[in-house]
């Protein structure tokens, strides 16, 4: 699978991202699906994915602590499309667990403790959908930080021992606006009102003209921290 992923990658390179989700939906079948943030890019990704094959599989994770607009256009994007995205929900005695040692917000007050929520809320249901598949799309583009300026179209994950696929890795913020827009994807309400990623209502702010688009991702560390865990590098 790991030289199948460089194959993958040298070959798919410079095509344009339908190209590859119609290659990779029909090889992989059932053991492939959308890992889903309900961002922007992963709406993108759904809008492709669905007019490719309605029954591919899409899923996303509920951490318990979603904005009330990320719970609406879930249910947005399954009307509009006629599917139903699977949703994965953490294990209960392990947020329970984190509360209990922590408090309830303890993830201010250090990157070990905002990283043991993500592990609690985020990671561990990823890795329970992550068991069932052979390859991952997700909707990583190498602008959105610093931390994905080496982000590869098809990877191999070693960390999940899978293939790790990012169909608009080339993709400018631009070029994703004026897919919505040509195509009527349904989005994030917030995303008009100053919120170009959005994560954990508490974890995420709207940010000022100028500043980074992940800015306002865990706004209080150091911009070299900002991820979750769900994609290490």
């Amino acid at each position: 699978m790991i030289e199948l992923a460089s194959q993958l990658c040298t070959e798919f390179e410079h095509e344009s991202p339908e190209k590859l989700l119609v290659y990779l939906l029909g090889r992989f079948g059932d053991r492939i699906a959308l890992a889903s943030s309900m961002g922007l890019e992963d709406q993108v990704l759904t809008d492709m994915i669905v007019k490719i094959d309605r029954r591919a599989r899409i899923f996303t994770i509920d951490t318990g602590r979603l904005f009330p607009e990320t719970y609406q256009l879930i249910d947005k994007t399954n009307m509009k499309y006629g599917i139903k995205m699977e949703v994965y929900f953490p294990d209960h005695t392990a947020v329970e667990q984190y509360v209990a040692e922590n408090g309830i917000n303890a993830f201010y007050e250090s990157i070990e403790k905002r990283k043991a929520c993500c592990r609690a809320r985020k990671i561990e249901p990823l890795l329970r959908a992550l068991s069932t598949l052979d390859v991952w799309i997700c909707g990583l583009r190498n602008q959105q930080s610093v931390t994905r300026t080496g982000v590869k179209v098809v990877e191999w994950d070693e960390a999940n021992q899978l293939i790790k696929v990012n169909p608009l890795v080339h993709w400018s913020e631009e070029d994703v606006w004026q897919y919505i827009r040509a195509n009527n994807v349904p989005y994030n309400v917030l995303h008009k009102k100053g919120f170009p990623s959005i994560g954990c209502q508490p974890c995420t702010r709207a940010i000022a003209e100028g500043e980074d688009i992940r800015a306002g991702r865990w706004w209080w560390e150091d911009p070299n921290h900002k991820e979750c865990g769900l994609h290490k590098r």
